[in-house]
């Protein structure tokens, strides 16, 4: 009776122990998770407030790659210039960076033209340039095969002119002469919105059959080579413009929502941290008073 007596004193002193080791490794756990998350706070804290600056150079820069652009774009309207999608060989540009944690700046394009692969005509060949390497990660897993080329350390600094005309000289000087080509980029609206756009690149031999431009005389073929390489890099640079200020604004209200989330969770790990810690302390009182009333 009295070893049972002895033991059974013995196992209730025991499982306190037990509990509160097992309390203290909970404390350590979450003590160590809510360092982990004050230190992921101040990293996307801080790029957050990189990607404003680098937000708002983008957004000054924009303005003015906008006219190279547009006045292609107008030009190419006025021309009347049409390009048949039906055409046997088609060219498609996907306009990304190496960059990541903006969102779905990347990917969204990588889905269209993923989409939109399919859905050419049957007999067609289609070549893949892959600007960034976002896109050509994503891409290359199916269509690896009609992988033309890619261009990397894009989006590290900001796009110029002279990224665009060596995109638009290494496209023109591949061996690939392409009918029907078009080219996927993101265009800046808001800092929290963007849109998809699927520009059309035309040919020389598009650009001499249009109507409105053999009205003129004095321009030999050569006047037109020249130019519609210009207007192919002014698309190009004005769609690096326009993918880099969405690419920052989307990285920006990103780390913005990150920075936010973060927060929250560190709300509610101190309360966690600090329920247990109450408990741990609440449960040793209870074991010391336990233990002077049965000194009494």
């Amino acid at each position: 009776m009295t070893g049972g007596a002895m033991f059974s004193r013995a196992a209730f002193n025991f499982t306190p122990q037990c509990g509160q080791v097992r309390n203290m490794a909970t404390l350590k756990a979450i003590s160590m998770r809510l360092k982990s998350v004050k230190s992921i706070q101040k990293i996307t804290k801080s790029m957050k407030m990189v990607s404003a600056a680098k937000y708002s150079r983008a957004d000054r820069e924009l303005k003015s790659a906008r006219v190279y652009g547009g006045g292609a774009k107008v030009f190419f309207d006025k021309a009347d210039i049409a390009s048949d999608d039906k055409s046997p060989n088609h060219l498609v540009i996907a306009m990304t960076s190496d960059r990541g944690l903006c969102g779905a700046v990347h990917s969204g394009i990588a889905r269209a033209i993923r989409a939109a692969l399919p859905e050419k005509p049957p007999g067609t060949t289609t070549k893949i340039v892959c600007v960034g390497d976002k896109s050509r990660v994503i891409l290359s897993r199916l269509f690896k095969d009609q992988m033309l080329m890619h261009f990397n350390n894009i989006g590290k600094q900001p796009p110029n002119f002279t990224d665009a005309a060596i995109i638009a000289n290494e496209i023109l000087k591949s061996g690939y002469e392409f009918d029907f080509a078009e080219m996927y980029y993101n265009t800046f609206r808001t800092v929290i919105s963007y849109r998809l756009t699927v520009q059309p690149l035309f040919t020389l031999e598009n650009l001499s059959k249009a109507e409105n431009i053999n009205i003129y005389d004095s321009l030999d073929e050569e006047v037109l080579r020249s130019y519609n390489e210009f207007a192919l890099t002014s698309l190009i640079y004005h769609a690096l413009k326009e993918g880099a200020c969405s690419e920052q604004s989307s990285r920006m209200t990103a780390m913005e929502s990150a920075t936010k989330n973060a927060g929250e969770m560190i709300d509610k790990l101190t309360l966690t941290y600090n329920r247990t810690r109450q408990s741990v302390i609440t449960r040793e009182l209870i074991e010391i008073i336990s233990g002077a009333a049965a000194l009494k």
